[in-house]
């Protein structure tokens, strides 16, 4: 570990002097590109430091106690290695933390979508609210968040929304939102009370930038229309909306939320090279499905990763067994406890992984 973390330092350092570089300067994604690579080791040197000025202060602790006298002296000596002990222990287990590879896609913004399931009516509600979660969760965490296109319903629900997360280090956080979101509750439209089950679908996609997907225009097929609101209602008479075929995949994009046809179809360009993105990296994620699965889910939109029990106040993740009794605080966008324990746990199997492969 030790060889490793000079390594990352002497290649810290390598950085620093190259973000300076005239040439790096001048090529804006290359430079972006570094200057994200030296944010992050950053991370890893500074604990690396503090690492070996605990390692030195030990080092001079247990010297002093096998050398001192006083008696006195040398319970202070004793509780001063104790102390530094615990805190090298605690510091070298965030060092492995931190070398174990982080997901690329971490530093992304995200594009999610929200799909209503199964239960009709109440389905589109739950969609609706669970809108409504990642929004106030995305102004606690100081993230911009824009809708890019939504279709709703009559009553108050949403079919589908297409949301744009942006911020710092939001896929890292938003990741593993993606699978189907169970709820129990009482309808709105039920008179006799009953509770029902329904479900939606959320899907997080790390927003691909155009270095990272490369789409060639003769594969698009790219159509213009009139939007509409709910309910197929009018909403403008021109040739805004706009529906982007990527033929090879058959994967398409419509967007009508602005009025301009070209800011359509710039929104829609970004969700369609998260959509190509994430198709790829499907297939690479196939290739090691054992390692996938040892992780927090799969990560498939098929697969029942949490429950809201409005009558119990009680919210599930089933993936890691957590269950809270607060959800009304949940579905106000208090979801740190969840997610911080989902990343937890994510990073605990991948130690595990790490010392099976060592």
């Amino acid at each position: 570990m030790l060889q490793r973390l000079e390594q990352i330092e002497t290649r810290y350092e390598e950085l620093a002097n190259e973000l300076s570089a005239p040439e790096l300067l001048a090529d804006q994604a290359a430079y972006t590109k570094a200057a994200r690579q030296h944010r992050n080791l950053g991370e890893i040197v500074e604990k690396y430091h503090a690492w070996k000025t605990l390692n030195e202060e030990l080092t001079g602790a247990r010297e002093l106690l096998d050398t001192v006298d006083d008696d006195e002296m040398r319970e202070m000596a004793r509780a001063e290695v104790e102390t530094l002990q615990r805190k090298l222990e605690k510091t070298d287990a965030e060092l492995k933390v931190l070398l174990v590879p982080s997901d690329p896609n971490d530093e992304k913004n995200v594009i999610v979508e929200i799909r209503a399931g199964t239960g009709g009516d109440e389905a589109s509600l739950f969609a609706g609210d669970m809108l409504r979660m990642y929004s106030r969760y995305a102004e606690k965490q100081g993230w911009r968040f824009e809708v890019l296109d939504s279709s709703e319903t009559g009553i108050g629900g949403i079919k589908e929304a297409v949301v744009l997360i942006e911020g710092d280090k939001v896929y890292s956080k938003m990741k593993h939102e993606s699978g189907v979101h169970r709820v129990q509750r009482v309808p709105q439209t039920e008179g006799s009370g009953r509770i029902h089950t329904s479900a939606i679908t959320v899907a997080v996609l790390p927003e691909a930038e155009e270095v990272d997907v490369k789409i060639d225009p003769k594969d698009l097929r790219i159509d213009t229309f009139c939007s509409s609101g709910p309910g197929g209602q009018s909403v403008n008479t021109t040739y805004s909306a706009v529906r982007i075929t990527h033929l090879p995949t058959n994967v398409v994009v419509s967007m009508q939320d602005e009025k301009s046809q070209l800011k359509n179809r710039e929104k829609a360009m970004r969700v369609l090279r998260a959509r190509l993105q994430e198709l790829e990296e499907q297939k690479q994620h196939d290739a090691v499905a054992s390692e996938r699965r040892s992780m927090v889910g799969s990560g498939d939109r098929s697969e029942k990763i949490r429950t809201y029990n409005f009558k119990e106040n009680r919210v599930t993740d089933h993936r890691i067994g957590l269950t809270i009794h607060q959800l009304d605080l949940v579905m106000e966008g208090n979801l740190d406890e969840i997610i911080q324990a989902l990343i937890t746990h994510d990073q605990a199997e991948k130690l595990k992984n790490e010392a099976v492969a060592a």
